[in-house]
């Protein structure tokens, strides 16, 4: 078996705690990360793991032999960092990170343009609101709303995070336009559960407005609060009340006349939005090329022609 192969696998082992873990993160089967275990046992000659059908623990020398391989699998990535830098053609594993309504509205419609650029680069894209540390989560790069403390990475500013406020023609026909925040007091408001320690929590039963008289919040109560865009998406599609949200996610039933825009006077609060990553990783083409193809497509106007 090839020895860096099962050095890799030794290592996930380790960290996960467990063959079956391991077997799952490696993509291969329980019985072949048995094999490479016993491989490099037969190898060394000495015993890694002491395994039970409980649990596993490092041997004396299982735990020394871990520490080496991490210092000889980084030798090897990061020879084989140096070699792509070399070349200058992107490829590899690419990492990507992102909130869920953007990613499915935004980003991946795009990444089908980037794919075809660089077909060497492999894309592992994942959508979620949480906020996931890059380093910890062995991300390349991620698109990021609100506020962030990462001062160890690098954020480039894209275009603001907006929404809109808008409801169904059948709703409004049912229940007539409402002109000021006020008049939504008197109407069904659907509202998004943000989850704790979200900045923008305090949205979900009071809206905040920008209109000629400056900044409004107004208390708004409805049928529904719901913690998915996509179901109150639908249910406001569907004539179920008014809603607030991302124009990624109602610009095109906007355009169709299947959703209408309420009081246009009003603006809702907007999101900053960034692409983070670490300055060191920034030499790699394949992330070097998404940062300027990123820049380019969702960058602001003045930061969009160049990509560092």
């Amino acid at each position: 078996m090839d020895l860096f192969q099962s050095m890799g696998v030794y290592v996930k082992v380790v960290e996960t705690g467990s063959m079956t873990a391991a077997a799952s993160e490696c993509e291969m089967s329980t019985t072949m990360v048995g094999n490479h275990l016993r491989a490099l046992e037969q190898r060394l000659g000495v015993q890694l793991l002491q395994r039970t059908t409980r649990r596993q623990r490092l041997t004396e020398f299982g735990s020394v032999y871990y520490q080496r391989c991490l210092e000889v699998l980084g030798l090897v990535a990061d020879s084989e960092r140096l070699a792509e830098q070399a070349l200058d053609e992107p490829r590899g594993l690419l990492r990507i990170a992102a909130p869920l309504t953007f990613g499915v509205e935004r980003l991946t419609p795009a990444l089908s343009e980037y794919a075809l650029l660089y077909p060497q680069v492999k894309l592992d894209v994942v959508l979620t609101n949480r906020r996931p540390d890059l380093l910890e989560n062995g991300l390349d790069v991620a698109f990021r709303l609100g506020n962030f403390d990462q001062s160890n990475l690098i954020a480039r500013p894209l275009i603001d995070y907006t929404l809109t406020v808008c409801a169904s023609p059948q709703y409004i026909a049912r229940r007539g336009m409402p002109h000021t925040p006020q008049d939504l007091q008197q109407h069904d408001c659907l509202s998004f559960a943000y989850p704790a320690g979200d900045d923008w929590q305090s949205v979900e039963k009071r809206w905040r407005l920008s209109g000629p008289e400056g900044e409004v919040l107004v208390d708004v109560s409805g049928p529904m609060l719901i913690n998915s865009s996509a179901g109150l998406h639908q249910a406001a599609r569907n004539g179920m009340g008014i809603m607030m949200l991302p124009d990624a996610l109602v610009e095109q039933d906007l355009r169709d006349g299947k959703l209408v825009k309420v009081m246009a006077d009003y603006q809702p609060p907007s999101r900053p939005m960034h692409l983070l990553y670490a300055q060191d990783r920034y030499r790699l083409p394949k992330l070097r090329r998404f940062v300027e193809f990123a820049m380019r497509t969702w960058g602001k106007p003045q930061d969009a022609m160049n990509g560092k």
